[in-house]
Formats: structure tokens, C-alpha cells, sequence
């Protein structure tokens, strides 16, 4: 998915960009807010992140200006403002969602899929697959041949991480910074855990254990044979 990211802090900005692309989006970020309608309106973007509060035009301004100009490109707000009146204006001014500060990293990747959802020109497939264990990332289902499998929100989350990145090896401290970033209340140990019921579950209900471990290094999705 192309986004295009309106935010004016580079402390909030620069890793939201890396972790957006680390998920394989498409990210442009500005900090000001006249730099990114006129990026809006010349250039072809999926979803607009917005900030309320930027130098040069604010966010409510730009998605009420795209929504005048019959530009029907997806708008999530970020904002600090909580308030009731401020989340009514942010929508009835034309944005389809509104996530308020601070946030977690998977709340926003999970409010980006759920707009997916609603996009013609869906970016992601609609089945992740190995072997015969398929994964529906749109309805958070898994199914090995005709049995559906029941796992916990992070199990999933793990699983299609390994379904998109295949052969990349990956370490407890990476997944735990891309899977809990915000949670301080999280360690390696956590990983360790989610990652050896998810294995489990996998083999019980039949299938081989999709994740291999690399002694010293990390874990990777087993290779299948074509």
C-alpha cells in the first residue's frame, strides 16, 4: 500500500516509517501540511496518515479539501485530541478512521488492514499459504486442508509474519520490536513463548512445524519443496 505520513515530531515519525515499511508499504513522509496536500493531490497514494496539528495546514483541513476535490484517497487521523467533538469532526470532515496518541505500532498496522478492507485495489493478498496451512489475514483464519485452527491474536500475528517474510531469519529481539513495540512490559522471553505455542499447535493439529530454528541466529519459515 502507497501511504503518504503527515507528521511534524521526526521522534514519532521515524519509526513509524520504518516499521510501516518493514511491512512492506510504500511510505512518503512530510512535516508540513502544505507539502503533503499538494503530495496528496499530484501524486497516487492509497492512505493518508494524517496528524491534526502541522505547520502549514492542519490535517482536518487537508482531508476536508482532498474530500471538496472528489479525492477519494483512505484517511486515518492521528491525533493527541480525544475529545468526542474532535472525533466527530475529524470524521464527519471526511477521514475514514481516527487513532489517537499515543498508540500501539500493531493497533495502527491492524486499523491500516481493517481500511484495506473497504480499498477496490486491495495491496495484500487475500490467502497467505504453506503447504497446506492457509492463513486469511482479512478474516484472522487459519485452516490446515478443511480444519479451521484456533490461535490467540499474537499467534497470528507471528504466523503471518514469518507467511510474508519467507527465508528471512529473524531474532527474538527483532520480533519483539516489531510485533510488541509499544508493550514495556514485554521481553524475549514473551517471544520465546508465543512463538513455541504457536509451533504447537501447528503440529498437533497435523501439519509440520512451519518455523525452523537457526541455533544462535534466530527463526525463518521452513522452505517448502516446489
Amino acid at each position: 500500500m502507497r501511504i503518504l505520513f503527515a507528521e511534524d515530531d521526526a521522534r514519532l515519525a521515524e519509526p513509524l516509517v520504518d516499521y510501516l515499511s518493514r511491512d512492506q508499504h510504500q511510505v512518503t513522509w512530510e512535516s508540513n501540511g502544505n507539502r503533503a496536500l499538494e503530495a496528496l493531490l499530484t501524486g497516487s497514494y492509497d492512505l493518508a496518515l494524517l496528524d491534526w496539528m502541522l505547520p502549514g495546514r492542519d490535517g482536518l483541513s487537508i482531508v476536508q479539501e482532498l474530500r471538496r476535490r472528489g479525492h477519494d484517497t483512505l484517511v486515518l487521523m492521528l491525533t493527541a485530541r480525544d475529545a468526542v467533538s474532535d472525533v466527530v469532526a475529524g470524521l464527519q470532515g471526511g477521514a475514514d478512521d481516527y487513532l489517537v496518541k499515543p498508540f500501539r505500532m500493531v493497533e495502527l498496522a491492524a486499523r491500516i488492514r481493517t481500511l484495506e478492507r473497504r480499498s477496490e485495489r486491495p495491496y495484500r493478498p487475500a490467502q497467505l499459504q504453506w503447504g497446506e496451512l492457509r492463513l486469511d489475514p482479512i478474516g484472522a483464519k487459519v485452516s490446515l486442508g478443511d480444519h479451521e485452527l484456533s490461535f490467540t491474536a499474537k499467534e497470528l500475528q507471528l504466523l503471518e509474519w514469518f507467511l510474508r517474510h519467507p527465508g528471512q531469519l529473524f531474532n527474538r529481539g527483532q520480533l519483539l520490536d516489531q510485533l510488541w513495540p509499544m508493550d514495556v512490559g514485554a521481553g524475549e522471553d514473551t517471544v520465546k513463548t508465543h512463538l513455541n505455542n504457536l509451533r504447537r499447535k501447528v503440529r498437533a493439529a497435523g501439519s509440520d512445524d512451519p518455523i525452523e530454528t537457526v541455533h544462535g541466529l534466530g527463526y525463518r519459515l521452513v522452505a517448502r519443496q516446489p
